[in-house]
């Protein structure tokens, strides 16, 4: 029979991991839940839910730190920081519409496992970029911490870089701490119309290697952005390469009429002022384009070297009748293809691109049977597994979560 756990402290997170191991019965691990369906299905009899583990404990506006339990929402975080004109730099996307869940459910544990990051990671970098320090319960029940308030404050193993990605197979957290930073005071973003993916790419290339201080870079091909709720988007029938520009207002006016100036040879330009500008890219953070296509559609994330997106982008278009847009200058690649696809060779032509591929969403079936995350060379699946064995010697965490066993 499963069962539900739900801890309201430390003391009794640890009291049932400690079971669990006791009993060699594994626990799902869940906050908001708002992610449950990336990965490989999971097996186990219950429910470790973390919700209860809420609340910012300490936020020091002018240290740029925060610290909160795991169940803390997002959207908690967010108005805190909101009120102090900060903000998490590395943008941590909200799947939910994505997935077929309502939007605003995430957790501060969730995004910090998952090692997610939006559009500014060219920029400010993932989530493990900017995780200072946490407790946690490894799986054989015993409490252990890393890290501390100040980016220095490392001693010993950086376990912080280790938890950041494991998806809740090494430890279930009982606190974190991050690191924040001031919100912009202005955004815009440079538009050009109607480029392909590989002048897109040089066009954000330019951008980027550029002395203006680019914070996003995207291209939407004409269907994807006709999707888009942002009237210059929806409504210019062509394809947008996104060039987006933050900071003080006088620099930031500046800066995009430079980079007008610079991109004039890859096509009509135009510019997304503040309000239409962070929804723009609140849609490419949040995936929104795939959020209105069918939900039979697969969609898989693809990281690749920048230069190859477009190439791979295109050669899946043909592979596989896919609908596709980049984002991180070229070096994301957003598919979504039929599930009756053959997948293998999607993934295949991404490795052949030099990259990996996640699949995001699929149903659970599928994710059954083909792998969801990048395999790994057998020297680092030793080590995964030599890594997860020390931290959970029993298997009861997240089993088979991310690979087989780990």
């Amino acid at each position: 029979m499963s069962t539900q756990l739900k801890p309201e402290n430390v003391d009794q997170v640890r009291d049932a991991v400690a079971w669990a191991a006791g009993e060699e019965t594994p626990l799902e691990l869940i906050g908001g839940g708002s992610k449950r369906s990336i990965g490989r299905p999971g097996n186990a009899a219950h429910t470790l839910d973390l919700s209860e583990l809420a609340g910012i404990t300490l936020y020091e506006p002018e240290e740029l730190v925060l610290s909160a339990g795991p169940g803390t929402p997002i959207a908690e975080i967010y108005a805190a920081l909101a009120e102090q004109n900060q903000e998490l730099a590395f943008e941590p996307p909200d799947y939910g519409p994505l997935l077929g869940n309502p939007e605003g459910e995430g957790t501060l544990g969730g995004v910090v496992a998952t090692n997610l990051a939006g559009p500014r990671r060219i920029k400010a970098g993932a989530a493990r970029d900017h995780f200072l320090g946490f407790s946690a319960v490894s799986g054989r029940g015993e409490e252990f911490k890393s890290g501390g308030r100040v980016v220095k404050n490392v001693t010993g193993y950086d376990l912080c870089k280790i938890m950041a990605g494991s998806w809740g197979t090494l430890g279930a957290m009982t606190q974190v701490t991050v690191k924040v930073l001031p919100a912009a005071a202005k955004i815009r973003t440079v538009l050009i119309f109607g480029c392909d993916g590989q002048t897109a790419t040089a066009a954000m290339t330019r951008a980027l290697q550029s002395p203006y201080e680019v914070s996003g870079a995207a291209w939407l091909p004409r269907p994807i952005a006709a999707l888009s709720g942002v009237g210059y988007v929806k409504s210019a029938d062509a394809s947008i390469t996104a060039i987006r520009i933050e900071g003080p207002g006088p620099s930031v006016e500046y800066r995009c009429g430079a980079l007008r100036k610079k991109l004039a040879e890859f096509g009509k330009t135009e510019e997304l002022h503040g309000h239409n500008s962070a929804a723009f890219w609140r849609e490419v953070r949040d995936v929104r384009p795939f959020a209105f296509t069918s939900d039979t559609r697969v969609v898989w994330k693809m990281s690749v070297p920048p230069q190859s997106g477009a190439a791979l982008a295109t050669s899946l278009v043909d592979l596989a009748d896919a609908e596709v847009f980049l984002d991180w200058g070229g070096g994301l690649v957003w598919v979504a293809v039929s599930a009756d696809a053959d997948l293998e060779k999607v993934r295949a032509a991404t490795v052949s691109a030099g990259g990996h591929a996640t699949l995001i969403r699929a149903p659970a079936e599928l994710r059954s049977s083909i792998p969801v995350f990048q395999p790994q060379n057998p020297g680092l699946a030793r080590l995964s597994q030599r890594l997860k064995e020390s931290f959970d010697p029993r298997g009861v965490l997240n089993p088979g979560r991310m690979y087989p066993g780990i």
